[in-house]
């Protein structure tokens, strides 16, 4: 079937009332019986669905749902979540990534129990101006805690309507989003969208899959004009990916008396609010240890002697690829700038996944030492 440019496509053209009425009643009756028990779907609270829907942002079901369920034991109230100290929340957060989501969250919670008394509100416009709610996360939010006819558009949905409708263009272009959004919002049915956009949202993750999907499975295999023309992985269309940069930095674990140095890392920003071992990134490739006490020399840190080679830890970022090189550093003069922290406390101190590593490398040094 020809498919019209996407300027003259519009989802009446590409839907008619009747391919409508079957994709919604299928889909309702799909996923009533096939959804997964999960634990975000046995309560109507805006607040639990919230969490729910930032977690999910970027991560997989099987990764979020024991953050969910120890965030939600932690704060089990926007008040609550508005009262706690940041650190507390990155800590619960810690391991899950996309840290901005966290400070979001806290920030938002202020907001709401400020402005709002403590509830969510229940219109577009209010949630769209809370810190880290967009138009996705809002609709997600009217449909499913309050079945608004709201609709969502997450990388699930977008590419069950991809293959739906064989659409010719990628759905993460801006020149795109309107009919992507103008499809998800035609076909929600009246006084059931909660179960339709989790409906769909739940086709995507587990039939309409990336690769290999499971077609013959899929209740809208006939209306899907993707399954029709034998291919239904070639939608939705794919960006050519960029290569991904390789960083390399130098890390100084600098111990005293059973502690070592930290530093927390601005609000803002890269994995803000987090504690981490001091590090620069190096200009070149080569992270050695003349570089470091090179390094160390041209700053503020001159009283800092380079020791043993800890080790290359790495961690790859949404848009760059890590290798820290760390040595174990102790202070021969002077004051260094940073928070001395008992080694036996490193647990409960919040730190991305790299240091997290350098941390326990540390402790586990640390329980030898004592057992022998």
């Amino acid at each position: 079937m020809a498919i019209k440019p996407l300027s003259e496509n519009s989802a009446r053209t590409l839907c008619s009332e009747t391919e409508k009425k079957g994709i919604q009643q299928r889909v309702l009756r799909w996923f009533e019986k096939n959804q997964r028990p999960l634990p975000w779907r046995q309560t109507r609270d805006p607040y639990a669905i919230w969490v729910s829907e930032v977690m999910l942002q970027q991560t997989q079901v099987a990764t979020v749902v024991p953050y969910y369920q120890r965030f939600l034991k932690a704060f089990p109230t926007v008040k609550a979540l508005a009262k706690t100290d940041l650190s507390k929340v990155l800590k619960v957060w810690e391991g899950l990534g996309y840290y901005g989501r966290a400070r979001s969250l806290q920030r938002a919670a202020g907001v709401i129990v400020d402005h709002f008394g403590g509830r969510l509100p229940d219109n577009l416009e209010a949630l769209q101006r809370l810190p880290g709610i967009g138009r996705y996360t809002a609709g997600a939010i009217l449909s499913i805690a309050y079945n608004q006819k709201a609709p969502v558009l997450d990388g699930n949905v977008k590419r069950v309507l991809s293959r739906l409708f064989a659409l010719s263009e990628d759905p993460n272009r801006s020149k795109s989003q309107d009919l992507f959004w103008d499809l998800a919002e035609t076909l929600l049915p009246e006084g059931h969208a909660s179960a339709f956009n989790q409906g769909l949202m739940e086709l995507g993750a587990t039939i309409c899959t990336p690769k290999s999907p499971l077609c013959p499975q899929c209740p809208l295999n006939t209306y899907c004009k993707g399954n029709v023309s034998g291919n239904p992985e070639n939608y939705p269309v794919k960006r050519a990916r960029k290569a991904i940069p390789r960083r390399v930095a130098l890390g100084a674990v600098i111990q005293e008396n059973g502690r070592v140095l930290l530093r927390q890392r601005p609000t803002e920003g890269l994995l803000g609010g987090l504690w981490e071992f001091p590090n620069w990134t190096c200009q070149g490739k080569v992270g050695g240890r003349r570089e470091l006490q090179n390094l160390l020399k041209a700053r503020k840190d001159r009283g800092v002697q380079v020791g043993q080679y800890l080790g290359a830890f790495k961690q790859t970022f949404s848009h760059f690829k890590l290798t820290l090189h760390v040595y174990v550093c102790r202070i021969s003069s002077g004051s260094i700038e940073g928070e001395w922290i008992p080694v036996k406390n490193l647990s409960s101190v919040p730190m991305s996944r790299l240091h997290r590593r350098i941390a326990n490398r540390l402790l586990q040094g640390s329980a030898m030492e004592r057992a022998g």
